[in-house]
């Protein structure tokens, strides 16, 4: 399908591993998004949890809070600024629009993102309240 795409496992050693796919298609700012988003999973414990159904409310929300982490440690570690930021959701819309995903559907995805990227403090004072929320923190 020409789209760039990636995956969060744990490799046949229980090692953390992201796998991706067909790269040269998108910019490397969305790049860039989308490894950050397949550690996210590792790092917020989704890797490690029963796979919800897809497209079910508790997979979007993973989802969602993936792309979180991910715009957050892009403007955090990365110091994505307002070009790259805006490289990566004019990628993903052209991504999710290509798929066939709904605008309503693509529109909510990137406000989801602005929002954290606009409103949300520190990266990893997220993922803590995540995992605590999840009952995974060491607190």
């Amino acid at each position: 399908a020409g789209l760039a795409g990636g995956r969060a496992v744990r490799d046949s050693r229980g090692q953390p591993v992201v796998y991706r796919s067909n790269y040269a298609a998108t910019s490397p700012e969305f790049q860039s998004f989308i490894d950050r988003h397949e550690c996210a999973h590792h790092q917020i414990g989704d890797v490690d949890r029963p796979h919800p159904a897809r497209n079910s409310a508790e997979h979007l929300m993973n989802e969602s809070i993936s792309d979180c982490v991910a715009i957050l440690r892009l403007r955090d570690e990365s110091g994505y600024d307002k070009a790259a930021y805006d490289a990566v959701v004019a990628s993903m819309r052209k991504d999710m629009a290509k798929i066939g995903f709904p605008e309503i559907s693509i529109a909510s995805r990137i406000r989801n993102i602005q929002n954290c990227y606009s409103r949300f403090g520190p990266t990893q004072d997220f993922i803590n309240g995540v995992l605590k929320e999840r009952g995974l923190s060491q607190e």
